[in-house]
């Protein structure tokens, strides 16, 4: 069975993906990243979460069109699958669970 965990720089990799939707490749992933998080991240980190994220089954990828601004080469496209949805849907809940039973937040949260 593949490994269903999500590491946070894996969740939110893959809600940039499904944010940036057709536009989701490596380059503006990054981009959005830094935009998201006010963080840098490296093309090489965000490129092998992504194929990390692909070989667990979490994502697909289609190559784009080729683009005169690119001198003729092809953007990858990535895109989430069903497992991947399942993933973000599980993480979600188990965060939020984990936030709810948590006392001391509760007791902040009513005075703001």
């Amino acid at each position: 069975m593949k490994d269903a965990r999500l590491g946070e720089f894996e969740e939110i990799i893959l809600l940039l993906v499904g944010i940036l939707e057709d536009q989701a490749y490596t380059l503006k992933i990054a981009e959005e990243f830094k935009t998201q998080t006010g963080k840098s991240v490296s093309i090489g980190a965000t490129h092998s979460t992504l194929d990390r994220l692909c070989k667990k089954g979490f994502l697909t990828s289609k190559l784009g069109e080729p683009t005169a601004v690119r001198g003729g080469r092809r953007k990858r496209i990535y895109t989430i699958s069903a497992s991947g949805e399942r993933a973000l849907i599980a993480s979600k809940e188990l965060r939020t669970s984990l936030w709810n039973q948590f006392p001391a937040l509760s007791k902040l949260s009513l005075l703001a």
